[in-house]
């Protein structure tokens, strides 16, 4: 038998996402700066469109916060 949806701690476990995916950009953004004049440019390419990637998830895990939000009112 499968368990009922509990919603509960979703909004907590989609904060938990936002929070390590801008932690995961910033370090990545400081490695760019400290190390890009370094690195293959193959490889600075792979890291910046990572963190294009990374943006648009932070986008989309704070519409489901709200959304999340609104169904625990």
């Amino acid at each position: 038998m499968s368990k009922p949806d509990n919603r509960k701690d979703n909004v907590d476990h989609l904060q938990n996402a936002v929070v390590n995916t801008i932690e995961n950009y910033r370090e990545a953004e400081d490695y760019l700066e400290e190390f890009g004049d370094e690195i293959p440019e193959r490889e600075k390419t792979q890291i910046e469109e990572k963190n294009e990637r990374r943006k648009h998830s932070i986008s989309g895990f704070r519409e489901e916060i709200k959304d999340e939000a609104k169904h625990q009112q």
